[in-house]
C-alpha cells in the first residue's frame, strides 16, 4: 500500500463498481453526480481509445473502465494534487495497464496527444464563467468550476483535433449555456446527435444537460427522455440508482 498511502484529508470512497475505490480529498474537490452522469451517458465500444479532458480525481476513467470493454483510458488533468490522487486511484485499483492519467493542459491537449487519436473524447468542464456567480476563494474548487484555466471553445476545438473522423464527444454541462454549446460546437463540425435534460425534481427545470456529438456527423439530434434525479427529498429514483450500481 506505499504508493497508495493517504495524504491529510484525503479518505478512500467506495465506487460501487467492481469493487473500485478512488482517493478524494474532501478540502480541495470531490467528484459530483454530474461525472458519474457522464460515464453512464458516454457509449463506448470495444477496443475504443477515449480520453478524458480535465479528468480530476479520475473518476470517468476509472467508471468507463467499469462501466465498457473500452481498450484504454487517458486522464488530462492540469492540477498536480488532483493528478496525483488519480494516479495513486488507478494504481489503488490494479488498472496500471488500462488507464493512463497525465498532467497538462487541455488547451495543449492535442500536441500532447497528437491528431485524431482518440475514438471517444469525454468532459466534464467548468460550467461558469468568470461572469457567472461567486468565484470560490479556494483555487482548486474554483478551477474546477469556472473557466480559469480553460474555456468552452478551448474544450471544443482540442475535441475536435482528437478524435478521429466519426468519434464522438460526450459533455455534461448547464441548460442555461446550451445555445453557447452549440454554437461552438458546429463551428468546430462536432454535430450535436443526442441529449439529455436532468431534472433534481419531476417538477423542477433541468439543472445539467448531457450531450453527444460525433466529429462530422450529419445533423439530426435526438432528445432523449429526461432523467429525474429524486422521486421525493433524498430518495434516487431507479435509474439514478442504476447509474450509480446500488
Amino acid at each position: 500500500m506505499e504508493n497508495y498511502l493517504l495524504k491529510p484529508d484525503e479518505r478512500i470512497d467506495d465506487l460501487h463498481r467492481n469493487q473500485y475505490l478512488i482517493i478524494q480529498n474532501s478540502k480541495k474537490f470531490c467528484f459530483g453526480m454530474d461525472a458519474v452522469l457522464l460515464s453512464g451517458f458516454a457509449k463506448v465500444k470495444p477496443g475504443e481509445s477515449v480520453i478524458d479532458l480535465g479528468t480530476g480525481t479520475g473518476i470517468i476513467p476509472i467508471l468507463l473502465e467499469a462501466k465498457t470493454e473500452g481498450g484504454h483510458f487517458t486522464g488530462l488533468e492540469i492540477q498536480e494534487e488532483s493528478a496525483d490522487m488519480a494516479l495513486r486511484s488507478v494504481k489503488l485499483n490494479h488498472l496500471e495497464n488500462k488507464i493512463n492519467i497525465v498532467t497538462g493542459d487541455i488547451k495543449e491537449a492535442s500536441k500532447l496527444f497528437g491528431l485524431s487519436s482518440f475514438h471517444v473524447v469525454t468532459c466534464n468542464p467548468p460550467y461558469m464563467t468568470n461572469n457567472h456567480g461567486l468565484m470560490n476563494p479556494d483555487m482548486p474548487k474554483a478551477i474546477a468550476r469556472h473557466e480559469i484555466k480553460c474555456s468552452l471553445e478551448d474544450v471544443v476545438r482540442e475535441t475536435a483535433k482528437l478524435l478521429k473522423s466519426g468519434g464522438r464527444f460526450y459533455m455534461v454541462h448547464r441548460p442555461f449555456r446550451l445555445a453557447e454549446i452549440f454554437g461552438v460546437l458546429l463551428s468546430y463540425k462536432l454535430e450535436p446527435k443526442r441529449m439529455k435534460m436532468v431534472h433534481p425534481f419531476i417538477d423542477k427545470e433541468p439543472n445539467m444537460v448531457l450531450i453527444e456529438a460525433v466529429k462530422g456527423g450529419n445533423s439530426r439530434i435526438t432528445v432523449e427522455a429526461p432523467l429525474i434525479v429524486y422521486k421525493e427529498q433524498n430518495v434516487y429514483t431507479d435509474e439514478i440508482y442504476d447509474i450509480y450500481g446500488y
